[in-house]
């Protein structure tokens, strides 16, 4: 925290760049933008633990104000925190130095479309619904569906590189973002030119997406856009095992086949979200397919997935599980009482590996987390023609907070550990924040000097978002 005439001094500097609306120093409203939906900062809440606050929100509208403001936190070397939807799942937008956050959600024009190009250009701010219903205004998609994206905003996506429910067809943000503006720690303004490829050097769109603002704050992007599909249509499976599931979902992705949905639950998965309205084998996995395009070749690629699926067992279930799937995908989103109770806490670590290693990396991290005696469901989905993500979800209530931290901290180091020592890489799309910031180094290596060099250089002062992705840990 900073002393009370440091505060005092950049109040006024900032109320001179967005004026006395825009900046707030009310506690209520640093207590509320001292989390984001990382279960952990969430269940610390409920149990009167204080977080860490920020001592002044600033809430810019254009670019040149996030400059001036850089500019300002700069000279007077004041740590800055980024924050968009507060959506995010790893304590990303934590302000665990104090200073200033730097509320994004005033950005959120949507500039325009552009028809021939299929491009749509917006604000960081702009939050993922409005940007997705805009583009169906206009009969397009983007195909990027997180479950936050009522939530969660454009600049979120790309400072995490988040995914969709249908990235397996769409692709991720990083695959749909052709131009950025950003704005670096000095305060000079960037732009890294809307092209669906160049041989310019390396690509930097790529250093900042997925930087989770330790580099510079992203304040405009540039996306692809996809006609929306003539037709969307679901098939389900019960599968008896894993393995059995996977070889399906590989053939499916070997043969060019590229379901917009692709989603394997494992047994206590399968039980837990679709036994109550549907029936099949207990102790079976289930399969979700989607099919997106048009009729004859969603027709074309249902039937091929459809003979791959009886070759490799699975029992046909129709559309029924998928559909539902479909139609209720945000609903286990909501608070229940098993993650609102007590010292109840429920996480999911979402890896992705090649398809030579993603059973070794499920069965491994399943065996460690559960010795914690955490009960422990998973699904397969994001995937891709060599290989796809898993999501492990925990679950584990104790009787006090000291055990039930303890706890989560060990189900998290030994599940990490288990899934690099297989070959995965911790992360698919929630990013790391600070639920993975210790373990970066684990999973980079020696690339993880490279990282640090670039955010010496960029940011020398260290004062953009220090300790997330284990960079700028401030004395």
């Amino acid at each position: 925290m900073l002393d009370s005439k440091t505060v005092k001094k950049l109040h006024k500097r900032l109320v001179s760049i967005v004026g006395t609306d825009y900046v707030h120093q009310q506690e209520t409203d640093r207590v509320l933008n001292a989390h984001d939906a990382w279960p952990l900062s969430e269940a610390k809440l409920r149990s009167g633990e204080i977080l860490p606050l920020a001592d002044l929100i600033v809430y810019p509208a254009t670019r040149e104000e996030v400059s001036a403001i850089l500019v300002a936190a700069n000279e007077m070397e004041i740590p800055i925190t980024p924050v968009g939807g507060g959506a995010g799942t790893c304590g990303g937008t934590l302000p665990i130095y104090g200073g200033i956050q730097l509320d994004l959600k005033r950005m959120s024009k949507i500039y325009e479309i552009d028809n021939q190009s299929m491009t749509i250009r917006a604000q960081a701010g702009v939050v993922g619904i409005d940007l997705e219903e805009t583009a169906n205004r206009h009969g397009y998609t983007l195909g990027h569906t997180p479950t936050s994206l009522r939530a969660s905003n454009l600049g979120g996506f790309i400072a995490t590189r988040s995914g969709g429910s249908m990235s397996s067809l769409y692709g991720k943000i990083e695959d749909l973002t052709l131009g950025l503006e950003v704005v670096l720690p000095d305060g000079s303004i960037i732009e890294c030119k809307s092209v669906p490829r160049h041989s310019v050097g390396p690509d930097l769109r790529q250093l900042f997406i997925g930087s989770e603002g330790t580099l510079g704050v992203i304040t405009e992007a540039t996306l692809r856009l996809f006609p929306l599909p003539e037709e969307r249509r679901f098939r389900s499976f019960s599968f008896p095992d894993i393995h059995s599931g996977l070889e399906a979902i590989r053939n499916i992705f070997r043969i060019g086949i590229n379901p917009s949905i692709v989603r394997l639950y494992d047994p206590e998965d399968a039980a837990m979200s679709f036994s109550m309205h549907f029936e099949f084998e207990e102790g079976h996995c289930m399969l979700l397919l989607g099919f997106d395009g048009d009729i004859a070749h969603v027709n074309l690629d249902e039937d091929k997935s459809v003979d791959i699926c009886n070759n490799h067992g699975g029992t046909d279930l129709g559309e029924g599980p998928s559909k539902r799937w479909w139609e209720h995908r945000y609903d286990m989103y909501y608070p229940t009482r098993l993650t609102t109770s007590g010292y109840a806490i429920g996480d999911t670590i979402d890896i992705v590996a090649t398809y030579d290693k993603l059973e070794n990396v499920y069965h491994s991290m399943k065996k460690v987390m559960e010795a914690t005696g955490a009960i422990v469901m998973s699904h397969f989905s994001h995937m891709y023609q060599n290989g796809g993500s898993i999501y492990m979800i925990f679950f584990t209530s104790q009787p006090d907070a000291e055990t039930a931290w303890a706890i989560y901290k060990k189900i998290w180091d030994d599940g990490v550990a288990a899934c690099l020592k297989e070959g995965g890489t911790m992360s698919h799309q929630h990013g790391v924040g600070l639920s993975r910031s210790t373990y970066v180094d684990d999973e980079l290596g020696s690339a993880f000097q490279v990282l640090k060099k670039i955010k010496e250089s960029l940011d020398p002062k260290g004062i953009m978002n220090p300790g997330k992705l284990g960079l700028g840990v401030r004395k």
